[in-house]
């Protein structure tokens, strides 16, 4: 059996093993499917292929050597990054001109770790300049296309990471989630979208936008592979203060039935303004389908999270205010030279480095921390978000899992949302738990009847009780099957 780009990491690994091809095949195969698809797509903004050549042979001598199962879980296995995080020898743009030539000098934590578990680095994957946004056309080097209809958004900001392994261009991929960067674009191209609980994965190394809130996740075709990533990845960090020790073994968690737990159902969510009947109807379809499985289904009840939104675009836009002050021109960013006075040099660099969304965030951020009126709303904000994480602790009081939409609909076409405040929407199911800290991720369940697009359920479980979110989507999963990739970019022999 020869290697095919649709394969996921079983299948990759067992053909590894049995000698049906090496890791430098896999790595080769790869690249040129990049290069060969990615004209359409325009999921990365840079290859690593001498990286990946490197981490290839390592597996190749491995396997030689007879050590194979001791590289870790993702050995052999094609993966990209995000390109907030990174990479050393690697641009790291945060698709902005504002970084348009910075050259990471280190390795993030999450990208290092992967690699460590013998993962073949392919490149940097497109985003939201400096993650704002919700459909990765906010991208100084343009949009990302989902590949289930290009002329639709992947979602953002993460659009790059989603449509790259829907596309098949990678087998996994690490993406990083705000307020849903990483489910939203999830749902939206048809794969599994991991947001661990806030501290499972170190942020070391990754280009903040709200230290409180930002998480790193992976992107996988099937829940398993999206184990295996998280096995490679969480833990602590002792470069990373907020990251913590947590026993977990994910790939474990998938061998667990959902028999006997109890799965929350939110009516503010089922009810909520905006969400489409067929987004409805699948989520419902697969409640139904967890009850068949032995789950219990309850109500439980979230009475602030229609707040979240509100709180959220006070405590994100304050935090990127604060983390984007360091692009002064003379430290990082781009420099505009030829003025005479080093304010002059930093207004320039800053208006022609940033794009409008990230100057909108950074006019916000500043106006919410200013004098007056920082204790009007910025202290309510942080009390709202207490009253949401006291909310949830006390949902999960009823439930192991809650079930909710991962987004209101289906992805939108290019230019059919302009309005700045009706992008932020998109994220009303997801914000809120990057508000409490919690786990969350997207799981597939199908395409909507109307639309027939892909459609996503987000599943939610208590802080550091992530394997309970992994046990519910493997069910769904038995129900679904695993994530196909897109059918215009599928070489079709996966199970050759």
């Amino acid at each position: 059996m020869a290697f095919s780009t649709d394969m996921g990491i079983a299948q990759i690994q067992a053909g590894l093993r049995a000698g049906n091809f090496t890791a430098r095949e896999v790595a080769q195969e790869s690249l040129a499917h990049v290069k060969a698809a990615d004209e359409k797509v325009h999921a990365f903004l840079e290859l690593t292929e001498e990286a990946a050549y490197a981490a290839a042979d390592r597996v190749d001598a491995a396997i030689a050597a007879g050590s194979f199962d001791e590289l870790g879980p993702l050995a052999g296995i094609p993966c990209a990054f995000k390109d907030n995080m990174n990479q050393e020898g690697t641009h790291t743009t945060c698709a902005s001109h504002m970084l348009e030539n910075y050259v990471s000098p280190y390795t993030a934590t999450c990208v290092q770790r992967a690699i460590d578990a013998g993962c073949i680095p392919l490149g940097k994957l497109n985003m939201d300049e400096f993650a704002f946004g919700s459909s990765t056309e906010s991208s100084a080097f343009g949009p990302t296309h989902n590949p289930w209809d290009l002329d639709r958004v992947p979602g953002g900001s993460s659009g790059g990471s989603a449509a790259a392994v829907a596309a098949g261009l990678t087998c996994v991929a690490l993406g990083s989630d705000t307020g849903g960067s990483i489910r939203q674009p999830a749902s939206f191209c048809g794969i599994v979208g991991v947001k661990p609980t806030y501290g499972m994965v170190s942020r070391y190394g990754v280009v903040a936008f709200g230290s409180s809130l930002d998480q790193v996740g992976p992107f996988a075709r099937s829940v398993e592979d999206a184990a295996a990533v998280m096995d490679a990845i969480c833990g602590h960090d002792e470069l990373d203060c907020t990251s913590q020790q947590v026993k977990a073994d994910f790939r474990a968690a998938c061998k667990q039935d959902v028999a006997g737990m109890r799965i929350g159902i939110v009516k503010e969510f089922m009810e909520a303004d905006g969400l489409t009947a067929e987004v409805r109807e699948r989520t419902l379809e697969a409640a139904a389908k967890l009850e068949a499985a032995g789950a219990e289904l309850v109500e439980v009840e979230l009475p602030h999270v229609d707040a979240a939104i509100s709180a959220y675009y006070v405590l994100g836009p304050c935090e990127a205010f604060s983390n984007l002050a360091r692009f002064d021109s003379v430290r990082y960013g781009l420099c505009d030279e030829g003025h005479k006075d080093l304010g002059g040099q930093y207004e320039s660099s800053r208006a022609k480095g940033f794009g409008p969304e990230a100057k909108r965030r950074i006019m916000l951020g500043s106006y919410l921390l200013s004098s007056g009126v920082y204790e009007k709303y910025y202290y309510p904000a942080q009390q709202v978000r207490t009253l949401i994480t006291q909310d949830y602790t006390s949902a999960y009081e009823k439930c192991d899992v809650i079930l909710a939409p991962a987004s209101p609909r289906t992805a939108f076409k290019f230019g059919e949302i302009s309005d700045p405040a009706t992008m932020y929407l998109s994220d009303v199911f997801t914000i809120s738990l990057n508000i409490a800290g919690n786990g969350g991720m997207s799981m597939p369940c199908g395409l909507g009847r109307e639309t027939g697009l892909p459609i996503g359920v987000q599943l939610m479980s208590p802080q550091f009780k992530d394997e309970n979110m992994f046990r519910v989507a493997m069910a769904l999963e038995k129900e679904y099957g695993t994530a196909p990739v897109a059918p215009e970019f599928s070489d079709g022999k996966a199970g050759e």
